[in-house]
Order: structure tokens, then C-alpha cells, then sequence
């Protein structure tokens, strides 16, 4: 059965219909380990998934981790993710706090410590949350997309030059992780975002 599907001209901010549909979802799904309901919000970069996790977040009051937070660099995705999986995740699934380790993108090198409080929701956002490891614990799937074009606009947009030279590095991390595991395939909503 394929994924109920919305689209939305996108804005600045993230579609009301969307957050009110991933919204519900959360308020009525079980939690897929231990006793937090983990919303998951996946897709390739500049698709609109920090705005909508950000909208979600603000709307359940939970907290929210942005796996721009947690890459070990430029190469970092598949990392990343066992990372998110390992410190934030497996703790949340034994109704224990979580942490991640923020990563300093100016110094390329790894920051401090950010803890995260046990909460009946959580959303967790980025490229690569929806693929194993860390996939498993996600009782919500939401996958947002966009075209190609628009989404390499927007993501220069919003990082500038300092992206550019790692658009294809990070393309060929996105094509490995979503390859193997077609998360788009396993979501439980789709979401477009068409507008740059």
C-alpha cells in the first residue's frame, strides 16, 4: 500500500496542512520501542524536512534533534546516522535520556555534548533518519521531497558557497543510504514541497 500523499507550494515555513497531517499521525500512532513515540522526518537535502520537523516539534512541544547537528563532516551521513542510533535512539527505546554530540562545522571537529530529556514525542530530522540503524525506532515515517533543481536552489540559499562544493559529495552519500534501504518506499506519509 503506497504512503498517503500531500503537496505543498513551499514558503519559508513549513505547510500547515503538512505539520497538522504529521501531527495527527503522531497523537495516534504507538511508539515502535519503549514509550516515546519517535516522529521521523527523511529526505534528500533541501527537500523541507527542518522546516517541517521544526513546525512538528513546535506543535507536539517536544523536543527536536536536526541530524545537521550530529554528522561527523561532510562525509558524515551513514555516521551520522549510527551515531543518532547509538547515543539518542537505543537510550530513548529504554525510557532513558538521550544525547548527541554536536558537531563544529567551523573547526570540522567534534563539540559538546547536547542532552535531550525523555518526552512521550520526539522528532528526529535529516537525511538518513529513516534508514537502518536508525529506522527501526521511528513509529512515524515522513518522507519529504522536492525536484532536483529546486532543492539544490534551496539548499545554496540557505548555506551558501560554503555548500556548493560538497552538493555531489553529499548526493553520492544520499544515493548509497537510500539505495540500499528505499525509505521513500516504507514512509507513512509523503510530503512535496514544489515551490524554491
Amino acid at each position: 500500500m503506497a504512503a498517503p500523499s500531500l503537496e505543498h507550494e513551499r514558503t519559508d515555513r513549513a505547510d500547515p496542512t503538512h505539520v497538522a497531517a504529521v501531527v495527527a499521525m503522531a497523537h495516534a500512532a504507538s511508539p515502535a520501542r519503549g514509550s516515546t513515540v519517535v516522529v521521523a522526518v527523511d529526505g534528500r537535502s533541501g527537500s523541507g524536512k527542518t522546516l517541517l520537523g521544526t513546525a512538528v516539534a513546535a506543535t507536539l512541544e517536544c523536543p527536536v534533534v536536526h541530524l545537521d547537528d550530529v554528522y561527523p563532516g561532510w562525509d558524515g551521513l551513514a555516521d551520522g546516522v549510527e551515531l543518532l542510533t547509538a547515543d539518542l535512539l537505543e537510550p530513548v527505546s529504554r525510557d532513558e535520556p538521550g544525547t548527541y554530540r554536536r558537531w563544529d562545522w567551523m573547526r570540522s571537529r567534534p563539540g559538546r555534548v547536547v542532552p535531550v530529556p525523555t518526552s512521550r514525542l520526539l522528532v528526529v530530522e535529516g537525511c538518513g533518519v529513516l534508514t537502518p540503524p536508525a529506522a527501526a525506532h521511528a513509529a512515524v515515517r515522513v518522507w519529504v521531497e522536492a525536484p532536483d533543481d529546486v532543492r539544490r536552489r534551496r539548499a545554496l540559499s540557505r548555506d551558501g558557497e560554503t555548500y556548493a562544493p560538497h552538493w555531489q559529495r553529499w548526493a553520492a552519500q544520499e544515493d548509497a543510504a537510500y539505495g540500499a534501504s528505499r525509505p521513500r518506499e516504507h514512509a507513512d506519509l509523503v510530503l512535496r514541497t514544489v515551490a524554491p
